[in-house]
């Protein structure tokens, strides 16, 4: 133990003297968690709309006070020609054109149906995908209040409808900061914890002092855990600095669940997390080396988490590699433990895996680093 206290005292010298590394370790994990919820939205509002209305008739001004009306689209073009509407979608001033006909209202009183023709700007996939099908529900809600203006049916002089009441669980105002903080929150300490601890043995190998290191009798599984726990206390501090401060006061959020289960899986997950940086430690020869493997397993521990895209719409070969990814576990127990408020019989299954992650990424770190050449 004395030895290890001796080496902890070195790191923890090492780390504070390096006044590069702090702002690294704590202020850009805070400016980070304070903007990234900000852009990373998938709700997509302020859709450019032109609008061609040939009919002008109640009916098609009923339907274009409901679109804008929205909050999701901001009309930018009003006319009679389509061609002038097209336009629009050429010279970037529009998303979509949305075309109303002449007779629009004669033939839904007349012959009970028409339709209208809807111009999407494809480029951006997914604004087109969400803007189409944001105008086409709106259309779909207005064709149904038409339908029941129509369709009234009386009984006993009442009139009989139906009516929906929703509730939504564990996010009850929808607010979709609920659902990315804690994912980003996630996803930074694992950042963190990996790069940090990636370049750290590569270091000392590009100054020289792991040499002095390795001529002394110091157990290498003491110097593996004395590089491990300076990170892991850092990366505890980072955490309840991003939870207790940001979230709770920036974004008014508060863990629904137990604080202590969800110490117990982030203080197993950070082992984990650090194990790999020091596996690609002991693998790298360079801090460019170490930097870039550690980038390659970042981006695929960022994209395939389910932290912006849903797992269950990846292709089958892409869920089995997302299941491959800690950051997947550490996403799911973060919601379930903070919006859901989840016990641990709920989290057995997460806990099993990156228990057995921690202990497979430091065993093999242990054992690939060599005090010899």
């Amino acid at each position: 133990m004395r030895t290890l206290i001796v080496l902890l005292q070195k790191e923890f010298r090492q780390i504070f003297r390096n006044k590069a590394i702090l702002p690294l370790i704590f202020v850009m994990p805070t400016v980070q968690l304070l903007i990234l919820p900000l852009a990373a939205d998938y709700e997509i509002k302020n859709i450019k709309l032109a609008v061609i209305d040939q009919d002008h008739s109640p009916y098609s001004a009923k339907l274009i006070s409901k679109i804008t009306g929205s909050g999701y689209f901001q009309l930018t073009h009003f006319g009679n020609s389509y061609p002038q509407g097209f336009k629009t979608i050429e010279t970037e001033k529009a998303d979509l054109v949305l075309n109303i006909p002449l007779g629009f209202e004669k033939n839904l009183i007349r012959e009970q149906q028409n339709s209208l023709f809807i111009a999407i700007n494809a480029i951006n996939g997914v604004k087109a995908g969400l803007g189409g099908s944001y105008l086409a529900k709106i259309i779909q809600e207005f064709n149904m209040e038409i339908n029941l203006d129509w369709t009234r049916v009386i009984q006993n002089g009442t009139e009989q409808k139906i009516e929906t009441l929703n509730s939504a669980w564990y996010n009850p105002g929808m607010n979709y900061n609920f659902f990315m903080v804690p994912g980003i929150l996630a996803a930074l300490v694992t950042m963190m914890g990996t790069y940090m601890t990636s370049v750290n043995i590569v270091k000392e190998k590009e100054v020289g002092t792991i040499e002095q290191i390795n001529v002394t009798p110091v157990n290498k599984m003491y110097f593996i855990l004395a590089k491990l726990i300076p990170f892991w206390v850092i990366g505890m501090f980072v955490f309840s600095v991003g939870l207790g401060i940001i979230a709770n006061l920036v974004y008014g959020i508060s863990s629904q669940g137990s604080l202590f289960l969800l110490y117990l899986f982030l203080g197993i997950y950070l082992v984990a997390i650090l194990g790999l940086g020091l596996l690609v430690s002991t693998y790298s020869e360079t801090q460019q080396q170490a930097m870039s493997i550690t980038f390659f397993f970042v981006m695929i521990f960022m994209l395939m988490s389910g932290l912006f895209t849903p797992i269950d719409s990846m292709p089958s070969w892409a869920r089995a590699i997302s299941y491959l990814s800690p950051l997947t576990y550490f996403i799911e127990v973060m919601r379930m433990i903070v919006l859901k408020g989840s016990g641990f019989d709920d989290l057995q299954y997460q806990f099993f895996v990156i228990l057995l992650f921690a202990v497979l990424m430091n065993t093999w770190a242990i054992l690939n680093y060599r005090k010899t050449n």
